[in-house]
């Protein structure tokens, strides 16, 4: 490696299977995780090939949208020539050998920094270690290619950092591809990687994935182990992103092993995700909550395509009924949560390094670190009410279907949508939050475009402990055409696209990538 970083209303019809988007044959970045692995297997290519193409694909897009902090084009390449070696010797590492991956700059990955967009967070060694998704990740066999930003530390529904700068839109550089797992989501849509890990504290998995046309899922908390604790304490899960909910699924048999790092952690999952995925939606209970009981304004064209995808289920055999579960408003609780939370991981800052904190992180931190224990105490029993509603709902639906978001992209540069009366992003994110707070599994998968192509997405909420039925409807959805939305302009032409504004980052912060490696034989 070289050089400093310097990160510059309708459904589609059914796509064909293993093919994330509409592409050439010869279009690696365009398959799914599953089928590449299913290539490399019948050896139709390599983990060499799909790589380098993968790792192109991220530079060329790298400018325009800024969803990657470093993308370490030697050690994937490295990671890949190996990955090829165990497939032709027939003894691939595990179900994800060779297979392209990137991590959201939260979590921690051996050989480089976790910067978390912070200019507090020091560039200094030694990192080496691996959370315990990653270490996962590892053990089968995964390459690589590179951290994804976040908002400093996560903060926000929208990914842009003092350190990295903003991340735009695959279908829109000039608007927010959301947060905080926003370059995560971005990367997976433009080809990018077909897997991501992302961390989902109040919708940052799924906010993005909305936002940018891809599947994400915020599993139930404690089934994905997470180490270093996360200072958002059990709001904070950890989920794959990806472009169906196959991949995730595939995923999820990876990263659901047990860490002792994690106090939290749930017992093994019995048998696969992926096992289960073909049992289809017919007879299952599905509550369709369209605007939370009347709370919510949901823009019209979000509504209308968030209703096909119930239809769609309807179609399918599910009994579908329009009930609210009667959630309470949570807000003043989440944020008494979230608010300490953002207080206690900068408590240890000098006055000259908080200084340096996005202003808003500021805001917040100043009035989380007012809270009183007792408010605190509080926040958690309406948290503990809320999960004891939510079991009572589950005992008469298998499923809940929301929107994820009442609206789609808007303009870089803010934390709300311009014009909005909204003051923080929980404003505009009443479909995402209340979930971490129950601890639930809720994936976001797309279910159309607005007029100005911009993707919508729709929530489907499982019961505790019900990750699996989550993924099945879901694969259903997908398998029925009616998850499906165009491919990003960028994408569709094979062009390139001018930079979102304020998509430079600051100073550099550690190692880019040059050209591509071709190594002979390779």
């Amino acid at each position: 490696m070289t050089g400093p970083t310097r990160p510059t209303g309708s459904t589609a019809p059914a796509r064909p299977a293993g093919s994330a988007r509409p592409a050439g044959p010869c279009d690696l970045t365009s398959l799914t995780a599953a089928r590449l692995v299913e290539g490399y297997a019948r050896g139709e290519f390599t983990p060499v090939e799909a790589v380098r193409a993968v790792l192109e694909r991220s530079e060329h897009v790298q400018p325009a949208v800024n969803a990657f902090v470093r993308i370490d084009a030697e050690a994937a390449m490295d990671q890949a020539r190996r990955s090829a070696d165990r497939w032709r010797r027939g003894e691939p590492a595990g179900l994800l050998d060779g297979v392209p991956v990137s991590v959201k700059d939260i979590l921690l990955l051996r050989g480089g920094p976790t910067l978390r967009g912070s200019w507090t967070v020091s560039a200094d060694g030694p990192w080496d270690e691996d959370a315990p998704s990653v270490a996962r990740l590892r053990e089968h066999g995964a390459v690589f290619t590179g951290k994804t930003t976040t908002p400093e530390f996560g903060w926000k529904g929208v990914t842009d950092s003092p350190r990295h700068g903003a991340t735009g839109n695959p279908y829109a550089p000039g608007r927010t591809a959301g947060g905080s797992s926003g370059g995560s989501a971005a990367a997976v849509a433009l080809g990018a990687g077909p897997l991501s890990l992302g961390t989902d504290g109040g919708g940052s998995v799924r906010i993005p994935a909305s936002f940018c046309g891809i599947f994400a899922l915020k599993p139930t908390y404690g089934r994905v182990p997470l180490y270093p604790a996360s200072a958002y304490g059990t709001l904070a899960h950890v989920g794959p992103m990806t472009r169906d909910a196959r991949d995730a699924a595939l995923l999820m048999d990876v990263i659901t092993g047990p860490d002792a790092r994690d106090w939290s952690q749930l017992g093994p999952v019995p048998g696969s995700f992926r096992d289960g995925l073909g049992g289809g939606v017919a007879g299952l209970r599905v509550a369709y909550s369209p605007d939370l009981g009347g709370r919510v304004e949901v823009d019209a064209q979000v509504a209308a395509a968030v209703r096909r995808a119930v239809e769609a289920l309807e179609g399918l055999g599910a009994r579908v009924e329009e009930c609210d579960p009667g959630l309470p408003d949570s807000l003043d609780a989440f944020h008494t949560l979230w608010f300490s939370g953002a207080a206690r991981v900068t408590q240890h800052l000098d006055p000259e390094r908080r200084a340096l904190l996005d202003p808003g992180l500021r805001e917040v931190c100043e009035q989380g670190a007012a809270h009183s224990a007792l408010d605190y105490l509080a926040a958690v029993d309406v948290r503990m009410s809320m999960g004891r509603l939510m079991g009572a709902f589950h005992t008469e639906y298998d499923l809940l279907v929301t929107p994820t978001l009442p609206v789609t992209a808007f303009e870089l540069g803010g934390e709300v949508p311009p014009g909005s009366p909204y003051t923080r992003w929980t404003g505009w994110t009443p479909f995402t939050y209340p979930f971490n707070m129950t601890q639930q599994p809720a994936a976001s998968l797309p279910c159309g475009v607005d007029g100005g192509g911009l993707p919508i997405g729709v929530q489907l909420v499982g019961a505790r402990h019900a990750d699996a039925l989550v993924l099945r409807a879901a694969h259903a959805l997908y398998e029925a055409g009616a998850a499906d939305v165009p491919p990003p302009p960028a994408l569709a032409s094979g062009a390139g696209r001018e930079p979102a504004p304020g998509s430079v980052p600051g100073p550099a912060s550690g190692p880019v990538s040059g050209p591509v490696p071709r190594p002979a034989g390779s």
